[in-house]
């Protein structure tokens, strides 16, 4: 139970703080929303207020950087595996203009109930313009939400930017506690304006603001950039949203790349097609650029390998994220970095953790308080089930097959509680 004070502690079989090796044993104190202690238990008994949590690990809670939550009530993905991306695209916009989701349904809510049963207590969200705050008040995850804004038109520029400083007003929290920080995201090449793209970019840096930005996801959005034809221009014209001469033919990532350095921090979505020349490029801005990184959605497609290795050599800031149960079965982030770690077997596990949790967190601008299990940080837990012990490498136990969150706490509150493990902890008042 909770001591008087609000102090409680945690005992497991293994801790990971992530920015030093795991800890067999051990020992995690919480007071109020911080972390206290992450050590080694003492061999002088347990003090009254502790919980042995038995054969699991503790790990930072999870950190999704990229979403959208509002396709989080979808039973499957849409379209069919390795489809073209603008026809899935196709697929997206006739969805949204069926009006099928019932009119009462809050799939942002259910996505955001769904990312703290998997063990995330951070999250980027993109939204768009029917998202609503209230789903974000007291959720169990702490969001960034980035304002989607679309404008192939040049006559779209002023009034997105009217749109983006509004979506910033409503975010300036009315307690010391916000419920969510605001992000922006111009949404893609092949959706925005180069002049918005580089206003939004301003933006960002005049309002030290976030920035997410879909890049060189597909093979078809090169064709555009490059020749200004293809599949793309063919859906945007049938779309009715295809401005000839907005994009200069022989654009390339680089130029959008270019921007983004000017940006007061910017996610880069996906990059699945990026050169090694902009690979270099954000690597050098490793402090400000993160490339996102979404293993299944990026399989779902049927994208040539992700040069997972290579980036990460290269010295680019990476993160994970799942992107949406439009192109994904579910939501966790754990399944994430286990597709990584049997995907990519050379990169070592103690990488698969960090891209899921502090690499995260540094993407959004919030490495200093989350991410890795440190005193003073907020306590931010997942709980992870372990299968298998008999191994000497802490990390094998942590990614052997089955293991899972079954139990997180986010801020120092339980969110997620799957098998009732922390039913002896009172939760905070």
């Amino acid at each position: 139970m909770h001591a008087a004070n609000g102090t409680w502690r945690l005992k497991a079989r293994y801790a990971f703080p992530v920015s030093r090796p795991p800890i067999e044993n051990a020992l995690v104190t919480i007071a109020g929303d911080r972390l206290v202690a992450v050590a080694a238990a003492t061999p002088y008994g347990d003090a009254s207020d502790t919980v042995d949590l038995g054969d699991v690990a503790l790990v930072p809670g999870l950190v999704n950087a990229h979403t959208h939550l509002e396709f989080s009530h979808f039973r499957q993905p849409l379209g069919q595996p390795g489809q073209v991306f603008p026809d899935w695209i196709r697929e997206v916009v006739a969805w949204r203009r069926s009006g099928a989701a019932p009119p009462t349904e809050r799939p942002a809510l259910t996505g955001l109930r769904e990312l703290a049963a998997a063990g995330t207590t951070t999250v980027g969200e993109i939204a768009t313009a029917s998202w609503s705050p209230v789903d974000f008040v007291d959720a169990p995850s702490d969001a960034t939400v980035f304002f989607e804004l679309i404008g192939l038109d040049r006559a779209r520029i002023e009034p997105n930017l009217a749109a983006a400083c509004e979506h910033l007003v409503r975010a300036k929290p009315a307690s010391d506690r916000p419920c969510w920080r605001a992000g922006i995201s111009p949404h893609a090449p092949y959706t925005v304006h180069p002049q918005l793209f580089a206003r939004l970019v301003t933006l960002s840096a005049a309002e030290s603001i976030p920035l997410a930005f879909h890049l060189a996801e597909s093979r078809e959005e090169l064709e555009l950039l490059r020749s200004a034809s293809g599949p793309f221009v063919s859906l945007l014209q049938d779309l009715g949203a295809w401005h000839p001469g907005a994009i200069a033919p022989g654009t390339r990532p680089l130029d959008y790349l270019h921007e983004l350095t000017r940006a007061h921090r910017a996610l880069v979505i996906h990059g699945n097609y990026l050169s090694d020349e902009e690979a270099t490029l954000l690597a050098q801005h490793a402090d400000r650029l993160s490339l996102v990184y979404c293993p299944r959605t990026h399989a779902y497609f049927g994208h040539e390998r992700y040069p997972l290795e290579q980036r990460l050599d290269a010295g680019v800031a990476m993160a994970l994220g799942t992107d949406s149960r439009a192109s994904n079965p579910d939501l966790s982030l754990w399944e994430e970095m286990r597709y990584v770690a049997e995907s990519y077997p050379t990169i070592p596990l103690k990488t698969v953790l960090e891209l899921g949790t502090l690499g995260g967190a540094k993407a959004l601008g919030l490495s200093a308080d989350r991410g890795a299990l440190e005193a003073g940080t907020r306590a931010d837990l997942a709980v992870i089930e372990l299968t298998q012990l008999n191994n000497s490498d802490p990390h094998e136990i942590l990614f052997a097959n089955g293991t899972k969150a079954i139990a997180t706490i986010a801020a120092g509150r339980i969110t997620a509680d799957e098998s009732n493990l922390l039913t002896k902890v009172s939760k905070p008042s």
